[in-house]
């Protein structure tokens, strides 16, 4: 018997687009309390393409695929057909999951630069996580064949080499709770956090997660707490269950802008140390290579030297970085800087006289 998957929206039932370019994803009120159907758009993805590759399909095999239980791939197959997607499922032993008519997803509106787009970020020097490459690799078979060739010349036509030169060559893998936590900001619900802090401390509470950042090899968790806003470094977390509660998200949140704020503050923390120098003009070009963001540039002095203000973690180790620099650098204040400064000067002519 062919059934029709009916679709959902604020508890309406209506016929399934005839194709995909009538599809159009909605929330799904399944009941008068409000509860929210979620999926992770990667496994939504992946179901449709499978769905594609086989014509149809049966939640045992969604399951093996996606390496998920049997229920779960059903919840995620009516979730589907409740977002609007035009699947059908056959009863009987024969039955399955099947697109209507065979509908496929049509990516003939890319342009050939978003096209270049696509394979680039699926190719092996993307630095997306290989699961996004794997999906993406995928889409791209989709493609028009008019791009597909400059597409792949593409993806090969770029390496990315994050190491610096001189740095030991380090595989940074994704943290344990990674996924966990993703999937709870993308659902919207908290999580009984379990965390070590810097002392070795270890604690557990709950958190609303609003956000995930990753900064160089380190993934952060943004969440709001009973105490505030919180950051937590993620391969510091020892355990992460997800709840039904939903997240309680500020209005006006937003991750980057939070991000930078949080980043601002760290650096600060970092780097409480001031002090003032003057430099020649020829020699700002090195203090920026050797400080980066920890310098600040002011103006002209009467004698044509530059203002500058440079932060650091103590006087001790300042005084250590700025005394190679002397040559174009001079330290105004505060005394102990300029004090320890002259102490490696005297150290140094010692040694090599």
């Amino acid at each position: 018997m062919l059934r029709p998957a009916m679709t959902e929206h604020n508890g309406l039932s209506g016929i399934p687009p005839a194709c995909f370019k009538d599809f159009k994803l909605h929330t799904v009120d399944r009941n008068k309390g409000g509860s929210v159907v979620g999926m992770r758009t990667d496994r939504l993805v992946a179901i449709l393409l499978l769905l594609q590759r086989r014509e149809q399909v049966t939640a045992a095999e969604v399951a093996r695929e996606l390496e998920v239980s049997e229920r779960t791939a059903r919840r995620d197959l009516d979730a589907l057909a409740m977002a609007g997607v035009p699947v059908y499922s056959l009863q009987g032993r024969s039955g399955g999951w099947r697109l209507v008519g065979g509908a496929r997803t049509d990516l003939s509106g890319l342009t050939a630069s978003e096209a270049r787009a696509l394979f680039l970020a699926a190719s092996p020097a993307s630095a997306a996580p290989p699961a996004v490459k794997a999906a993406l690799r995928k889409l791209v078979h989709a493609l028009p064949e008019p791009f597909r060739a400059q597409a792949e010349a593409a993806a090969s036509s770029l390496v990315t080499d994050p190491q610096r030169w001189g740095s030991s060559r380090i595989e940074h893998r994704p943290p344990r709770f990674l996924d966990e936590l993703q999937d709870a900001v993308i659902r919207g619900v908290q999580v009984r956090l379990g965390y070590i802090d810097r002392e070795g401390t270890e604690t557990e509470r709950t958190v609303h997660p609003l956000g995930i950042v990753a900064k160089g090899p380190s993934w952060y968790l943004v969440s709001n707490t009973e105490a505030g806003r919180r950051t937590f470094r993620i391969d510091r977390v020892w355990s992460a269950d997800p709840t039904d509660d939903p997240v309680h998200r500020p209005e006006d949140f937003d991750l980057a802008e939070s991000w930078h704020e949080i980043a601002d503050e760290v650096d600060r923390k970092r780097t409480p140390l001031e002090i003032q120098a003057v430099c020649t003009p020829h020699g700002i070009g090195l203090l920026r290579m050797a400080l980066g963001g920890r310098l600040e540039v002011g103006g002209s002095t009467t004698d044509g030297r530059i203002e500058v203000v440079i932060r650091g973690h103590n006087e001790y180790v300042l005084a250590g970085e700025l005394a190679g620099l002397v040559e174009w650098l001079e330290v105004t204040g505060p005394p102990g800087v300029r004090d320890r400064l002259a102490s490696i000067g005297n150290a140094l002519v010692e040694r090599y006289s």
